[in-house]
């Protein structure tokens, strides 16, 4: 999970946004929590020291990306390749700042992944692309290997119809939060499912 960023356009550190009566953080580790998933890893950077108590007690364990001041999104991603278990053998890819992922989705994606339709599993709405993505270990070397001033849309690029696509019926794959306005309709439509504010 990616929560190193500066949040530059919200303002405010999007990961310790309250979130019902959570963060934006939490709320997205209780999420992975309940998925099947191995071990979670939460890739910190800004705000380290605040993220990090946000996560004390969650079953995750925080890794410091220190290019994340001049790195952007991809330096996380490798950080967080370069962390994972020896015995891991692919990583789901989350954004921090996508609190709307939904259980499904990756329970979707991680079956595709295990039963062998393909070492790139990504869900798709609407013919376009979304997140969480899943890369096999096979390629983590060529993402490891791209450099300053490139993303992880280089590799995608490059790679072509490898990827599998999961046809998924909810617009959530596609959403993240960049903005207030983005926040405030997040928080919005999760308070709508959930009155108490829990993630039952």
């Amino acid at each position: 999970m990616l929560a190193a960023g500066f949040s530059t356009r919200m303002g405010r550190s999007k990961p310790l946004l309250p979130f019902g009566k959570q963060t934006v953080v939490e709320h997205i580790v209780s999420v992975l929590a309940e998925c099947p998933v191995g071990e979670i890893l939460v890739i910190t950077g800004h705000d380290r020291e605040a993220v990090e108590r946000r996560l004390a007690g969650w079953p995750v364990r925080a890794v410091f990306n220190p290019d994340y001041a001049t790195g952007e999104m991809l330096s996380s991603i490798q950080a967080g390749l370069r962390s994972a278990a020896a015995e891991a053998g692919a990583a789901l890819i989350v954004l921090g700042d996508q609190p709307a992922l939904e259980r499904s989705v990756v329970e979707e994606i991680v079956a595709a992944y295990r039963s062998g339709q393909g070492s790139l599993v990504a869900p798709s709405f609407q013919m376009r692309r979304g997140h969480p993505l899943i890369v096999g270990r096979k390629h983590w070397e060529a993402i490891l290997a791209l450099g300053t001033g490139q993303t992880l849309r280089d590799f995608f690029r490059g790679v072509g119809q490898a990827v599998h696509h999961v046809v998924v019926n909810t617009p959530t794959v596609l959403r993240d939060m960049d903005t207030p306005a983005d926040y405030e309709r997040e928080l919005a439509e999760h308070l709508s499912r959930h009155p108490t504010g829990r993630t039952t």
